[in-house]
């Protein structure tokens, strides 16, 4: 082989591992829907606190949905249907402090 043709060769598959790389790391960051965010849901501890600290913010009611988060700098969503009947989306830090209450935008409301 020749000098030149092994650069080439060195090049393309350099370049074939990198888009392989890459496709696996799309690939593995799945579980997307069509809003675009990644959805995890919580379980254990981090759920328990998480579902405490939003049922306070909200004076009640009931939880429906309970993941990680990355809006507006939160850690964790906890999607809770208020005792008068709207839904809201509870964001909280990875402290579990609230980072912000807002409407529930998927049922159509327009507002906390």
């Amino acid at each position: 082989m020749t000098r030149r043709f092994k650069k080439v060769l060195i090049t393309v598959v350099a370049l074939a591992a990198l888009a392989l790389g890459g496709s696996a790391l799309a690939g593995a960051s799945g579980g997307n829907d069509e809003a675009g965010d990644a959805s995890t849901a919580l379980t254990g501890h981090a759920k328990a606190q998480a579902e405490k600290a939003a049922l306070a913010a909200t004076g009640g009611g009931e939880v429906n949905e309970t993941e990680l988060d990355g809006e507006n700098g939160a850690t964790y969503e906890v999607e809770v249907t208020r005792p008068g009947g709207s839904t809201v989306d509870v964001r909280l830090d990875d402290r579990f402090a609230v980072v912000v209450v807002e409407g529930d935008r998927e049922d159509g409301e327009a507002g906390p």
